[in-house]
């Protein structure tokens, strides 16, 4: 079966119980549907780069998922009718990462982002 990730944003306004529960639910409907969840983590809230429905911040949800197609579809079209879900990302992955994900990690874990190459003296120094 193909291999999925999926990330959603809860509204704020949820207790931390309610968003693990939201979690819990899609979930079942995945494993009902003939998938199965491989991992799922609670990134708690956050603050949103923009406002959507008049909300700054919202609960964040990573689910690892094994599951055919119409399984997947099946629970983002119930995340999309679910009133305290606002967004919805579902990508498609070759492979899971063992280990957590990058959100979670401690930021000494994730080791150095190098040089981009795009930080060197471009303009040249003005001279007095």
């Amino acid at each position: 079966m193909p291999l999925y990730e999926h990330v959603f944003i809860a509204r704020q306004d949820l207790s931390n119980t309610q968003a693990e529960g939201l979690i819990e639910h899609f979930g079942t409907v995945l494993s009902d549907n003939g998938g199965k969840v491989i991992d799922h983590e609670y990134w708690g809230v956050k603050t949103m780069a923009y406002k959507i429905n008049k909300n700054r911040k919202g609960h964040y949800a990573y689910v690892r998922s094994d599951a055919p197609a119409p399984a997947v579809q099946e629970m983002e079209r119930l995340m999309r009718l679910h009133d305290d879900v606002m967004r919805v990302l579902t990508i498609k992955v070759d492979e899971h990462k063992e280990g957590p994900s990058v959100q979670m990690q401690k930021r000494d874990e994730r080791g150095e982002r190098g040089d981009r190459g795009d930080r060197g003296d471009r303009r040249p120094r003005r001279e007095d």
